[in-house]
């Protein structure tokens, strides 16, 4: 009520922003992209003058366009509206969810935390000889002699593997611009920086990943005073997904989604 009133100074606010889950284009459930969290964090950084946005991250990774796109909304946003953000890591924040973290102006985990995971990854299986067994001949007509790349149901081609790798390294290389450009000279020349490798807590922190141990609540009122108010954001869920309901169609889905977190011990 006070921020109506005029010249009664109103408490700090800071916008808190949750960003739960894998990053991907499209599904349901706790599922990260662009197009869901627009209009969050437009009123996240626009709504009530905010002193600051935290980012509450816990993240797997996912798609490296939608962290893109996701990160580069947030550094927008921070930058028309001129509001600092501060990442706070939850359990993870790996791959795609670091990319967001990287996002802000600084970042701060828990003891336990586990960040990093800057590379690239693509997994999949093969079913030729389980076809071959089965009597089961597989016919693919193309017009390009590299439209089918990486077929399931064929054997695995070393020039399929060669392009794979080829693109992956453009990714690869975009992640790691992307890395070096927020935290600049904080980070380390550690070896093992942009191999995949995992860090956990204070490890994070000594290869310039992350800035301090902390959370939520204490760290905001160190900064701006005891006083100071949360306005919390986050993607509604569906119905379905808030009374547990499950599709036989997303099993699949769910299988990926928690190979990706398995990844992390959790």
């Amino acid at each position: 009520m006070k921020r109506f009133i005029p010249f009664i100074k109103s408490d700090p606010l800071v916008s808190v922003v949750r960003l739960q889950g894998v990053i991907a284009s499209g599904g349901r459930g706790q599922t990260l992209n662009d197009e869901g969290l627009a209009p969050v964090l437009e009123k996240a950084f626009r709504k009530g003058k905010p002193k600051a946005v935290a980012l509450v991250i816990n993240s797997p990774g996912g798609s490296p366009v939608q962290s893109s796109l996701i990160g580069a909304r947030i550094r927008r946003l921070s930058a028309e509206c001129d509001v600092p953000v501060t990442a706070f890591v939850e359990d993870v924040a790996a791959s795609g969810g670091y990319w967001l973290a990287a996002a802000a102006d600084d970042i701060v985990v828990d003891p336990s935390s586990v960040i990093g995971s800057i590379g690239v990854i693509s997994a999949s299986f093969g079913f030729h000889e389980l076809m071959t067994r089965q009597g089961i001949e597989r016919r693919v007509h193309t017009a390009g002699k590299d439209k089918s790349m990486l077929d399931p149901f064929r054997p695995e081609r070393p020039a399929d593997v060669k392009r794979l790798k080829a693109l992956q390294q453009q990714i690869h290389d975009h992640f790691i611009d992307h890395v070096k450009s927020r935290r600049g000279a904080r980070l380390s020349d550690d070896k093992d920086l942009f191999t995949g490798e995992i860090w956990v807590g204070q490890n994070g922190i000594d290869v310039g990943l992350a800035d301090a141990i902390g959370h939520l609540t204490p760290t905001m009122q160190d900064r701006y005073g005891e006083k100071v108010k949360f306005a919390r954001y986050g993607q509604k869920r569906g119905l379905l997904s808030r009374f547990g309901a499950t599709i036989l169609s997303d099993t699949l889905n769910q299988v990926e989604e928690r190979a990706l977190w398995a990844q992390y011990g959790l």
